[in-house]
């Protein structure tokens, strides 16, 4: 991973710090004492509890190094614009075809859609970015271009 800055909102940063306690506090000691007690059963070539515990503390590992790298290089956005304009942190109702949506314009780490939580450099998180209320925005998405009314932000 290059050092660059990694845009979060503050919501996704305190998201992060607690997925960090939660691997370094409880599932690391968890995967340590599970490979103690597999250990004891003897033969480690065909002890598939050991392997399992193996595997999953290497992953343990992996997202703790991501994590504290992500927040190493992390520069906290939120709506900078005060609600006047659609940026990084804000959260806004929209009319796409008639139909009414809330998102929170987040960055790519934190982007979820199944959670209403798109992100700025998407297609629609892109086209939303300094759009105001009123303001009616295309976006070039995979199903086409679609139409989008700002109808509030917050």
């Amino acid at each position: 991973m290059s050092n660059k800055v990694v845009k979060l909102t503050a919501s996704g940063a305190q998201k992060l710090e607690n997925e960090l306690k939660t691997l370094k506090e409880i599932k690391r000691p968890d995967v340590i004492d599970r490979i103690k007690r597999a250990k004891e059963y003897g033969d480690l070539s065909e002890n598939a509890e050991y392997e399992d515990a193996r595997n999953e503390q290497s992953f343990i590992e992996g997202r703790i190094k991501e994590i504290e790298y992500l927040l190493k290089y992390a520069k906290v956005f939120e709506n900078e614009k005060g609600g006047t304009e659609v940026a990084l942190g804000s959260t806004v109702l929209l009319d796409m075809d008639g139909d009414k949506m809330t998102y929170e314009i987040v960055s790519s780490n934190e982007a979820n859609p199944l959670e209403g939580k798109i992100s700025n450099i998407s297609p629609i998180g892109s086209a939303l970015i300094g759009a105001k209320v009123g303001d009616v925005c295309s976006a070039n998405t995979p199903g086409g271009v679609l139409k989008i009314k700002v109808l509030e932000i917050k």
